[in-house]
């Protein structure tokens, strides 16, 4: 992971308009507008449902639910994207903060921030907190590729 901004071009490319048409104004404000959802009220922040979590705006493949663990922070914790290439970071430096946007390489959807170093018992002591709201769960039973980290 590189926290440097990647220029790579979204290959889902649509007008506002559309935008606005397809997703619902809760969708539209965390997805194209970068705003996050409340903790503790979106749907998958404690689901332990198996499966592929997409990007509900364009439906690539972002997360699996074996990446997926519990960080008791009120959104959708993951170690690891499904595989390099599957999101992009930006600095973030709003709310007077520094931190690491997560948005869809597909279609450059904001999907929450990306945190390190917090000393979860995971792979990668990573923590990508994710918007319920930027995620659609696929659910379908997950086989971990050969060089894929377990789940801890």
């Amino acid at each position: 992971m590189t926290t440097s901004e990647n220029s790579a071009v979204p290959t889902v490319v649509k007008t506002d308009q559309q935008w606005r048409n397809e997703l619902t104004p809760a969708e539209y404000q965390v997805l194209r507008q970068a705003g996050t959802e409340r903790p503790y009220t979106g749907e998958y922040w404690d689901s332990t449902q198996e499966g592929v979590y997409e990007c509900r705006a364009c439906g690539a493949e972002l997360f699996t639910s074996k990446e997926k663990f519990s960080a008791h922070c009120g959104w959708p914790a993951f170690f690891a994207p499904l595989a390099d290439g599957t999101v992009r970071y930006l600095h973030d430096k709003t709310l007077g903060m520094e931190r690491i946007e997560v948005r869809c390489m597909a279609c450059d959807s904001h999907l929450g921030h990306l945190f390190e170093g917090e000393g979860y018992d995971t792979p990668t002591d990573q923590r990508f907190c994710i918007n319920s709201v930027s995620l659609k769960l696929r659910e379908r039973p997950v086989t971990l590729s050969p060089e894929a980290p377990e789940n801890a």
